[in-house]
């Protein structure tokens, strides 16, 4: 379940759709969704069906409590090998427990992912709520060999850097927001602290190749946006929602629309579809963001929020966005699963679950390992 997002899905009203108003359906690959736990395989499938996304990748999130969530995306891409892609998530289980419990180096992970099969890698630990956990700068030798095996590799990542700038403001702080932890006192690293950070790593990675979750949480400034694409000639933006982004974004839809224009070649079509949703419901956040890309209709998706006013972006770069970027990025299909080695490595994650003292997320990811297991 993405549990670092997730906002303003639930209610819906206000402006309905108009007669004809449906946008087409050009063949999409949503290159931003969550899977939890190996019950939620049928519904994300479920869910891309009801979507008619043609393709799903599987951002998988570290989790101090679980390590990460990358032994039921390899069951999900062993038993789906043309629908999903897999960005693997890291385990920092060495450094969270003090060398207690060793986990690999970051580099020899990478190494270890992509040898499995795994598409790309997914980074969490720049959300605030995570680099609270973790406790330990983007831009530090912690990290350098990651981000040099990913240069090295031709790997992507994908990468959540901080939140929405409400989230710090006790007085804009959404109230659904602040129930979700979501609300960052003084005791959280500072927004312009993480993209410093952010910077500090692409001068020294120029060669990186990276997807910001959620627009980079830039969506209201597109001037720094765009600044930020034009430096940094190896770096992309996803529409993942929060709904803020679609909304900024709605203020000035001619001027947002010249942006998506001249970048197009920049932009991924994402959804953070979970698998905790009703298929019924990822379709229509999964339409919701298509519609607003492909029409100029007016329409309400969340409560907390204004109108959205589409963008009617032209073809060629409706097809860049939903499709082509992210192949370009990713590969044209998914990569092989290579099953044995991705049983060994959740018999890896078990035991230092068995290190940690967790049994009940051991048994998961032990049963994990007992269907990859499995003829295919």
């Amino acid at each position: 379940m993405a549990s670092h997002r997730g906002r303003g899905r639930s209610r819906r009203g206000g402006l309905r759709r108009q007669p004809g108003s449906a946008p087409s359906s050009p063949a999409r690959i949503d290159g931003h969704a969550h899977l939890s736990g190996l019950e939620g395989i049928a519904r994300l499938v479920r869910s891309a069906r009801a979507a008619g996304l043609e393709r799903m990748n599987l951002a998988c999130l570290w989790r101090a409590e679980t390590v990460n969530a990358n032994p039921e995306a390899f069951v999900a891409k062993a038993e789906h090998p043309e629908l999903f892609y897999v960005f693997g998530g890291l385990d920092h289980c060495s450094c969270i427990s003090g060398g207690r419990v060793g986990s690999p180096p970051l580099a020899a992970q990478v190494d270890r992912l992509a040898e499995l099969g795994a598409d790309g890698i997914k980074m969490i630990e720049t959300k605030p709520t995570s680099r609270k956990v973790l406790d330990v700068p983007a831009d530090s030798d912690y990290f350098e060999g990651l981000f040099s095996r990913l240069e090295e590799r031709s790997l992507p990542l994908l990468w959540h850097v901080a939140d929405p700038e409400e989230f710090w403001d006790p007085v804009r702080v959404p109230a659904w927001a602040r129930k979700a932890g979501w609300f960052y006192d003084g005791s959280f690293v500072p927004k312009e602290t993480l993209y410093a950070e952010v910077e500090r790593v692409l001068e020294r990675h120029p060669r990186l190749v990276v997807i910001f979750a959620h627009f980079l949480f830039l969506s209201a400034d597109l001037a720094r946006a765009g600044a930020f694409l034009d430096a940094h000639g190896r770096a992309h933006l996803d529409l993942a929602p929060g709904w803020e982004l679609l909304y900024n974004m709605s203020r000035d839809p001619e001027r947002s629309r010249e942006f998506f224009v001249k970048y197009a070649d920049r932009i991924v079509y994402g959804t953070d579809i979970s698998s905790g949703m009703r298929p019924q419901a990822a379709a229509e956040l999964a339409g919701a963001v298509a519609r607003w890309l492909s029409t100029a209709d007016t329409f309400r998706e969340s409560p907390d929020y204004g109108v959205l006013r589409g963008l009617s972006l032209p073809e060629d770069v409706l097809a860049k966005i939903f499709r082509g970027n992210f192949e370009r990025i990713a590969g044209a299909r998914p990569r092989p699963l290579r099953r044995e080695i991705a049983r060994e490595e959740c018999e890896r994650i078990a035991a230092e679950l068995d290190a940690l003292g967790r049994p009940g997320p051991h048994d998961a990811v032990r049963l994990a390992a007992r269907r990859l297991g499995r003829p295919a």
